[in-house]
Protein backbone atom coordinates (compact mmCIF):
# COMPACT_ATOMS: atom_id res chain seq x y z
CA UNK A 1 0.00 0.00 0.00
CA UNK A 2 2.81 2.85 -1.34
CA UNK A 3 1.49 6.34 0.06
CA UNK A 4 1.88 7.23 -3.50
CA UNK A 5 -0.86 5.42 -5.14
CA UNK A 6 -3.01 5.70 -2.07
CA UNK A 7 -6.65 7.49 -2.84
CA UNK A 8 -9.21 8.41 -0.96
CA UNK A 9 -11.03 5.39 -1.21
CA UNK A 10 -8.03 3.75 0.75
CA UNK A 11 -8.21 6.40 3.27
CA UNK A 12 -11.54 5.51 4.23
CA UNK A 13 -10.65 2.95 5.21
CA UNK A 14 -11.59 1.17 6.48
CA UNK A 15 -10.60 1.15 2.84
CA UNK A 16 -13.96 -2.80 -1.26
CA UNK A 17 -17.91 -6.48 -7.31
CA UNK A 18 -19.94 -9.28 -7.91
CA UNK A 19 -19.82 -12.47 -5.24
CA UNK A 20 -18.73 -15.74 -6.87
CA UNK A 21 -17.56 -19.03 -5.39
CA UNK A 22 -14.46 -20.00 -6.19
CA UNK A 23 -12.91 -22.39 -3.10
CA UNK A 24 -14.45 -25.16 -1.00
CA UNK A 25 -12.33 -24.40 2.05
CA UNK A 26 -14.29 -24.68 5.45
CA UNK A 27 -16.14 -21.49 5.63
CA UNK A 28 -16.41 -22.13 9.85
CA UNK A 29 -14.54 -18.65 11.22
CA UNK A 30 -11.90 -18.72 14.00
CA UNK A 31 -13.55 -17.37 17.09
CA UNK A 32 -10.73 -15.49 17.88
CA UNK A 33 -11.09 -13.24 14.69
CA UNK A 34 -14.27 -12.71 15.17
CA UNK A 35 -16.15 -9.49 18.31
CA UNK A 36 -19.59 -9.42 19.39
CA UNK A 37 -21.31 -6.75 16.90
CA UNK A 38 -22.92 -3.81 18.99
CA UNK A 39 -22.81 -0.80 16.85
CA UNK A 40 -24.79 -1.35 13.94
CA UNK A 41 -27.11 -3.64 12.01
CA UNK A 42 -28.66 -4.33 8.81
CA UNK A 43 -29.94 -1.57 7.11
CA UNK A 44 -27.84 1.30 7.73
CA UNK A 45 -26.76 3.70 5.40
CA UNK A 46 -23.98 6.42 5.75
CA UNK A 47 -23.48 9.28 3.24
CA UNK A 48 -20.17 11.92 3.13
CA UNK A 49 -18.90 14.30 1.61
CA UNK A 50 -15.39 14.48 -0.14
CA UNK A 51 -13.00 17.77 0.30
CA UNK A 52 -9.58 18.52 -0.85
CA UNK A 53 -7.47 20.85 0.25
CA UNK A 54 -6.41 22.85 -3.03
CA UNK A 55 -4.49 26.09 -2.71
CA UNK A 56 -5.39 26.68 0.93
CA UNK A 57 -9.05 26.49 0.00
CA UNK A 58 -11.53 23.45 1.31
CA UNK A 59 -13.38 22.22 -2.23
CA UNK A 60 -15.96 19.55 -3.05
CA UNK A 61 -14.85 16.54 -5.00
CA UNK A 62 -17.42 14.26 -4.65
CA UNK A 63 -19.32 11.93 -2.42
CA UNK A 64 -18.86 8.74 -0.60
CA UNK A 65 -21.94 6.08 0.69
CA UNK A 66 -21.86 3.00 2.90
CA UNK A 67 -24.43 0.63 3.47
CA UNK A 68 -24.67 -2.31 5.32
CA UNK A 69 -27.69 -5.23 5.27
CA UNK A 70 -27.86 -9.05 6.48
CA UNK A 71 -27.45 -11.65 3.62
CA UNK A 72 -25.88 -14.65 2.92
CA UNK A 73 -22.79 -16.26 2.07
CA UNK A 74 -21.88 -19.92 0.81
CA UNK A 75 -25.36 -20.64 3.05
CA UNK A 76 -24.70 -18.77 6.45
CA UNK A 77 -25.81 -15.73 7.47
CA UNK A 78 -23.88 -12.61 6.77
CA UNK A 79 -23.33 -9.05 7.01
CA UNK A 80 -22.75 -7.26 3.19
CA UNK A 81 -21.18 -4.14 3.46
CA UNK A 82 -20.44 -1.83 -0.01
CA UNK A 83 -18.06 1.32 0.07
CA UNK A 84 -18.61 3.83 -3.40
CA UNK A 85 -17.08 6.87 -4.18
CA UNK A 86 -17.68 9.06 -6.57
CA UNK A 87 -15.93 12.06 -7.65
CA UNK A 88 -17.67 14.92 -9.42
CA UNK A 89 -17.19 16.89 -12.38
CA UNK A 90 -14.91 19.08 -11.12
CA UNK A 91 -12.45 16.28 -10.04
CA UNK A 92 -12.88 14.29 -13.25
CA UNK A 93 -11.31 17.29 -15.02
CA UNK A 94 -8.19 16.29 -13.00
CA UNK A 95 -8.17 12.74 -11.75
CA UNK A 96 -11.25 10.30 -12.39
CA UNK A 97 -12.45 8.51 -9.32
CA UNK A 98 -15.03 5.44 -9.73
CA UNK A 99 -14.58 2.94 -6.97
CA UNK A 100 -17.00 0.39 -5.27
CA UNK A 101 -16.03 -1.56 -2.37
CA UNK A 102 -17.49 -4.53 -1.05
CA UNK A 103 -17.13 -7.09 1.67
CA UNK A 104 -18.82 -9.86 3.48
CA UNK A 105 -18.36 -11.04 7.32
CA UNK A 106 -20.17 -14.05 9.31
CA UNK A 107 -22.21 -12.41 12.19
CA UNK A 108 -19.29 -11.48 14.64
CA UNK A 109 -17.61 -9.68 11.78
CA UNK A 110 -14.73 -12.03 11.24
CA UNK A 111 -13.96 -11.51 7.01
CA UNK A 112 -15.20 -14.19 4.49
CA UNK A 113 -14.79 -12.21 1.12
CA UNK A 114 -13.23 -8.73 -0.07
CA UNK A 115 -13.47 -7.18 -3.62
CA UNK A 116 -12.39 -3.47 -5.03
CA UNK A 117 -13.11 -2.54 -8.20
CA UNK A 118 -11.24 1.05 -8.76
CA UNK A 119 -10.86 3.22 -11.83
CA UNK A 120 -7.95 5.96 -10.24
CA UNK A 121 -7.11 8.20 -12.98
CA UNK A 122 -6.71 6.08 -16.41
CA UNK A 123 -6.02 2.98 -14.41
CA UNK A 124 -8.78 0.32 -13.78
CA UNK A 125 -7.50 -2.97 -11.42
CA UNK A 126 -9.65 -5.07 -9.18
CA UNK A 127 -8.85 -6.92 -5.64
CA UNK A 128 -10.35 -9.88 -4.40
CA UNK A 129 -9.79 -12.05 -1.03
CA UNK A 130 -11.35 -15.28 0.44
CA UNK A 131 -11.31 -16.12 3.83
CA UNK A 132 -11.19 -19.71 5.38
CA UNK A 133 -9.84 -20.22 8.98
CA UNK A 134 -8.47 -24.09 8.71
CA UNK A 135 -6.95 -25.10 12.20
CA UNK A 136 -7.47 -21.03 13.54
CA UNK A 137 -5.14 -20.37 11.28
CA UNK A 138 -6.52 -17.06 8.87
CA UNK A 139 -6.32 -18.66 5.20
CA UNK A 140 -6.07 -15.92 2.26
CA UNK A 141 -7.23 -17.03 -1.35
CA UNK A 142 -5.99 -13.53 -2.91
CA UNK A 143 -6.75 -12.63 -7.08
CA UNK A 144 -5.88 -9.08 -8.57
CA UNK A 145 -6.35 -7.82 -11.65
CA UNK A 146 -3.71 -5.30 -12.73
CA UNK A 147 -4.52 -1.74 -14.75
CA UNK A 148 -2.56 -3.76 -17.67
CA UNK A 149 -4.60 -6.90 -18.14
CA UNK A 150 -1.94 -9.26 -15.69
CA UNK A 151 -4.07 -11.58 -13.25
CA UNK A 152 -2.54 -13.11 -10.62
CA UNK A 153 -3.46 -15.33 -7.99
CA UNK A 154 -1.72 -16.18 -4.41
CA UNK A 155 -2.58 -17.95 -1.55
CA UNK A 156 -1.27 -17.31 1.90
CA UNK A 157 -1.58 -18.16 5.70
CA UNK A 158 -1.00 -16.63 9.02
CA UNK A 159 -1.50 -17.15 12.52
CA UNK A 160 -3.04 -13.64 13.07
CA UNK A 161 -6.00 -12.37 11.96
CA UNK A 162 -5.53 -10.48 9.18
CA UNK A 163 -8.76 -8.34 7.59
CA UNK A 164 -8.86 -5.81 4.34
CA UNK A 165 -10.04 -2.33 4.04
CA UNK A 166 -13.55 -2.88 4.71
CA UNK A 167 -13.63 -5.35 7.54
CA UNK A 168 -11.39 -3.29 9.18
CA UNK A 169 -13.76 -0.73 9.55
CA UNK A 170 -16.03 -2.68 10.55
CA UNK A 171 -14.67 -4.32 13.64
CA UNK A 172 -13.35 -0.43 14.84
CA UNK A 173 -16.66 0.30 15.25
CA UNK A 174 -16.92 -2.56 17.65
CA UNK A 175 -13.85 -1.59 19.89
CA UNK A 176 -14.72 -1.76 24.19
CA UNK A 177 -13.45 2.13 24.25
CA UNK A 178 -13.89 2.04 27.82
CA UNK A 179 -10.87 -0.54 28.09
CA UNK A 180 -8.55 1.86 25.96
CA UNK A 181 -5.87 4.28 27.21
CA UNK A 182 -4.90 7.87 25.33
CA UNK A 183 -1.99 6.73 22.99
CA UNK A 184 -2.93 3.16 23.27
CA UNK A 185 -2.35 0.98 19.80
CA UNK A 186 -4.06 -1.73 18.47
CA UNK A 187 -3.20 -4.35 16.10
CA UNK A 188 -5.16 -4.48 12.86
CA UNK A 189 -3.00 -5.85 10.30
CA UNK A 190 -4.64 -5.25 6.63
CA UNK A 191 -3.75 -7.05 3.21
CA UNK A 192 -4.64 -6.83 -0.33
CA UNK A 193 -4.32 -9.26 -3.18
CA UNK A 194 -0.77 -8.32 -3.27
CA UNK A 195 0.85 -7.97 0.27
CA UNK A 196 0.53 -7.93 4.13
CA UNK A 197 0.61 -4.17 5.72
CA UNK A 198 1.57 -3.21 8.91
CA UNK A 199 -0.99 -1.44 10.39
CA UNK A 200 -2.64 -0.15 13.15
CA UNK A 201 -4.63 1.83 15.34
CA UNK A 202 -3.95 4.54 17.84
CA UNK A 203 -6.43 5.77 20.19
CA UNK A 204 -5.48 9.64 20.71
CA UNK A 205 -8.48 10.84 23.31
CA UNK A 206 -12.02 12.51 23.04
CA UNK A 207 -12.69 16.01 21.25
CA UNK A 208 -16.12 18.18 20.54
CA UNK A 209 -16.43 18.27 16.47
CA UNK A 210 -18.07 20.94 14.98
CA UNK A 211 -19.11 19.78 11.35
CA UNK A 212 -18.80 21.44 8.14
CA UNK A 213 -22.19 23.18 8.21
CA UNK A 214 -21.00 24.62 11.07
CA UNK A 215 -24.74 23.62 12.89
CA UNK A 216 -24.10 19.97 13.86
CA UNK A 217 -21.87 19.39 17.11
CA UNK A 218 -20.92 15.76 17.93
CA UNK A 219 -18.98 13.93 20.97
CA UNK A 220 -16.13 12.21 19.28
CA UNK A 221 -13.59 9.39 19.95
CA UNK A 222 -10.35 10.00 18.29
CA UNK A 223 -8.99 7.45 16.18
CA UNK A 224 -5.74 7.36 13.51
CA UNK A 225 -4.74 4.75 11.54
CA UNK A 226 -1.04 4.40 11.05
CA UNK A 227 1.17 2.38 8.37
CA UNK A 228 4.57 1.17 9.02
CA UNK A 229 6.58 1.24 5.32
CA UNK A 230 10.29 1.36 5.05
CA UNK A 231 10.99 1.81 7.96
CA UNK A 232 8.89 4.63 9.11
CA UNK A 233 5.20 5.29 10.38
CA UNK A 234 3.17 7.09 7.85
CA UNK A 235 -0.61 8.11 9.57
CA UNK A 236 -2.85 7.67 6.89
CA UNK A 237 -5.95 8.45 8.63
CA UNK A 238 -7.48 10.72 11.30
CA UNK A 239 -10.84 9.89 11.80
CA UNK A 240 -14.01 10.77 14.51
CA UNK A 241 -16.36 8.45 15.70
CA UNK A 242 -19.40 9.30 17.59
CA UNK A 243 -18.97 8.58 21.36
CA UNK A 244 -22.19 6.45 21.53
CA UNK A 245 -23.06 3.05 21.00
CA UNK A 246 -22.93 3.55 17.53
CA UNK A 247 -19.44 4.71 16.91
CA UNK A 248 -20.49 6.44 13.23
CA UNK A 249 -17.93 7.71 11.93
CA UNK A 250 -18.62 11.88 11.55
CA UNK A 251 -14.74 13.41 9.67
CA UNK A 252 -12.13 11.56 8.75
CA UNK A 253 -8.99 13.21 8.08
CA UNK A 254 -6.57 11.86 5.07
CA UNK A 255 -3.32 12.47 4.34
CA UNK A 256 -2.07 11.93 1.00
CA UNK A 257 1.28 12.52 -0.97
CA UNK A 258 -0.17 15.65 -3.02
CA UNK A 259 -2.21 17.08 -0.21
CA UNK A 260 -4.79 16.85 2.22
CA UNK A 261 -8.62 15.58 2.13
CA UNK A 262 -11.56 15.26 4.69
CA UNK A 263 -14.46 13.07 4.57
CA UNK A 264 -17.78 14.86 6.16
CA UNK A 265 -21.12 12.92 7.15
CA UNK A 266 -23.72 14.50 5.23
CA UNK A 267 -26.82 11.96 6.07
CA UNK A 268 -27.70 8.87 7.99
CA UNK A 269 -30.36 6.22 8.49
CA UNK A 270 -30.84 3.14 9.67
CA UNK A 271 -28.69 3.04 12.95
CA UNK A 272 -28.80 0.33 15.42
CA UNK A 273 -28.93 2.50 18.73
CA UNK A 274 -30.02 6.49 19.20
CA UNK A 275 -28.05 9.18 18.51
CA UNK A 276 -26.94 10.47 22.08
CA UNK A 277 -23.46 12.25 20.67
CA UNK A 278 -25.28 14.97 18.80
CA UNK A 279 -24.81 18.24 21.22
CA UNK A 280 -27.43 20.41 21.22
Amino acid sequence: MRRMNNTWVRRLLMGMLPFCLFTFLPLSASAQCGIENTAFQSGEFLSYDLYFNWKFVWVKVGTASMSTVQSNYKGQKAFRSSLITRGNSQLDNVFVMRDTLLCYTDMDISPLYFRKGAREGERYYVDELWYSYPNSNCHLKMHRIDADGEVHWKDAEYKDCIYDMMSVFLRSRNLDVTKLKEGENIPMPISDARRLNNSWLKYTGKTTLKMKNGNDKYRCLVFSFIERENGKNHELIRFYITDDKNHMPVRLDMFLSFGSAKAYLSGYKGLRNPMESKVK
